[in-house]
């Protein structure tokens, strides 16, 4: 069993699996620190100083945060966009290598046969 867990841990779709969820862990957390740090004050002060992350309503004894709730919606909007730009590129990048039209591969005979037939077209023209 240890064998076989080692075997598919090592596989190379799970390493690259693994290294896009730390990446993206990582970007996820770069994201959130633009929107919270700099896009939310830039759109408070447009709007007259809002601080979105105070933005509550008290319902009883409870506060709906929809300050935070708009806050994480720029979030993922802003991740949305990223992630759909970088599959648009990657996607671009395959297209272009698929696009490349792989040689001809003739075989000897067929090569042999094409000057054979050319040789008696130049035979045909000089009689």
């Amino acid at each position: 069993m240890w064998n076989e867990f080692k075997k598919f841990a090592m596989k190379g779709n799970v390493i690259d699996l693994a290294v896009g969820v730390i990446i993206g862990t990582a970007f996820g957390k770069i994201v959130s620190s633009l929107v919270a740090d700099v896009i939310m004050p830039l759109i408070g002060l447009l709007m007259g100083g809002v601080n979105f992350s105070n933005l509550a309503i008290a319902i009883g004894k409870e506060e709906l945060k929809y300050g935070q709730f708009i806050q994480s919606i720029v979030d993922f909007l802003i991740i949305a966009i990223s992630v759909f730009l970088f599959v648009r590129f990657i996607n671009r990048f395959k297209k272009k290598e698929e696009a490349k039209p792989e040689p001809v591969k003739v075989d000897r005979q067929a090569e042999l046969l094409a000057e054979i037939r050319d040789l008696l077209k130049n035979n045909k023209n000089i009689n």
